[in-house]
């Protein structure tokens, strides 16, 4: 952000404009290497205007006012410039255009960013992204209804308060899907995408600063839900008469055994597999969320799969290794998938690569880099989450190490015979 302008008047006339010798004179103004014209509405004989000086020759009644006019004029665009530039905040050279043509301009304000976001991140951002935007403005929108009794608020009037009146509104309310409430985290990710939204309005320079930047996110740490081998045993070797079913049991398995998240799987296409440098096949493509490059050896379980639908007519049609379904679908199909096999947790698709990482991977002693860099985080911080739970390999590393402590100590007792 510029921390001090250039500013510049300069008065001509325009001879393309002119009629029967005579042209109005227009000031143009540069404010930051951009300019404007402006009609001062002077309309004088060219021959008497002086291009050097800017201003009308001679010292006649007609000269003497129109230059007078010219000064004065000069003096009230100065004024609108330092009244902006005192105001301390952003303004662009169509303000000061508009201020000087007595149009106010219209305050921004929270809502009428967020669909100005919206409109402009619809090809950006992929839909599941983009519907919580409109999730999150929905929410903000109730939240200015019912607290402030209004339909939106000018971005200067946000701050600290705004924040964490909105947390408590949201702990506080009915959520718009009663079956899906609000938690902890959930009303963070909504303040997390009003404040990227504000965020946009401050590049676009229609806030001068962030309001927000004493507040502090806080959310609640929860371990990742995973199968355990024997739950993940019992998907695999389930018999499941109905086609779809069959699919999405399927798919799920071979993203166990791959970690490949929903999206990532359902661009999976036979380009994608190749031999790597051991002679064995891999999955060589990027994650769709980070754009980030993932290459993965394919494990014995995942390559029976894809040999499986090789030549799957659904697959095949649409270029695919696998015959996917709609997200929502494959999600709904889980649930029932996890009813016939008598699991209880709430099954999605991603908790198969949380399962690939921690019973494939991170229990059968994969290096947590190694394991970082399967799944394609670009952090290993962000792998260390699922390092934490898995307990089953904390004990039996201690039970490794209990069996070595007790072999040294009965070495120890013979010796000592």
């Amino acid at each position: 952000m510029r921390t001090k302008n250039t500013f510049a008047i300069y008065f001509h006339i325009r001879n393309e404009r002119c009629t029967n010798g005579k042209a109005k004179i227009y000031a143009r103004i540069t404010v930051n290497g951009k300019r404007i014209e402006i009609s001062t509405k002077q309309l004088i004989e060219i021959e008497n205007w002086d291009a050097v000086r800017c201003c009308l020759k001679g010292k006649d009644g007609q000269a003497k006012a129109v230059n007078m006019y010219l000064e004065r004029y000069r003096g009230i665009l100065v004024d609108h410039y330092n009244e902006l530039t005192l105001s301390k905040k952003p303004f662009s050279i169509d303000t000061l255009k508009n201020r000087i043509n007595g149009i106010e301009e219209a305050e921004h304000c929270l809502i009428n960013i967020f669909d100005y976001h919206n409109e402009e991140m619809k090809h950006t951002l992929e839909w599941g992204t983009l519907k919580n935007y409109f999730t999150t403005r929905t929410y903000f929108n109730l939240y200015l209804k019912d607290i402030y009794h209004v339909k939106d608020i000018p971005l200067s009037q946000l701050n600290y308060r705004f924040l964490t009146g909105f947390e408590k509104y949201m702990k506080e309310r009915t959520p718009l899907d009663p079956k899906n409430p609000c938690g902890q985290n959930t009303i963070m990710k909504h303040i997390e995408r009003m404040r990227k939204v504000v965020n946009l309005a401050i590049k676009n320079e229609w806030l001068d600063k962030d309001p927000f930047v004493k507040f502090q996110a806080s959310f609640i740490r929860k371990d990742r839900e995973f199968l355990t081998a024997s739950e993940l045993e019992t998907i695999e070797t389930k018999t499941l008469s109905f086609r779809n079913l069959q699919y999405v049991k399927d798919i799920f398995v071979f993203s166990c055994y791959t970690g490949l998240a929903y999206i990532d799987a359902y661009n999976l296409t036979p380009n994608n597999i190749s031999r790597g440098i051991d002679g064995e096949y891999w999955i060589v493509t990027s994650r769709k969320k980070t754009d980030q490059a993932v290459r993965i050896p394919i494990l014995p379980k995942a390559m029976e799969i894809i040999e499986k639908y090789k030549s799957n007519p659904i697959a095949v049609e649409k270029g695919k290794v696998l015959p996917m379904l709609s997200n929502q679908k494959t999600n709904s199909y889980l649930k029932e998938i996890a009813d016939l096999c008598g699991i209880t947790k709430p099954l999605t698709f991603h908790i198969a690569r949380h399962t690939f990482a921690t019973t494939v991977t991170l229990t059968n002693g994969v290096p947590i880099e190694t394991v970082s860099k399967l799944l394609g985080h670009s952090s290993i911080k962000t792998t260390q989450i699922y390092a934490k739970v898995v307990e089953s390999k904390v004990s039996n590393d201690m039970k490794m190490l209990r069996n070595r402590l007790e072999g040294q100590k009965n070495i120890t007792s013979k010796v000592g015979m």
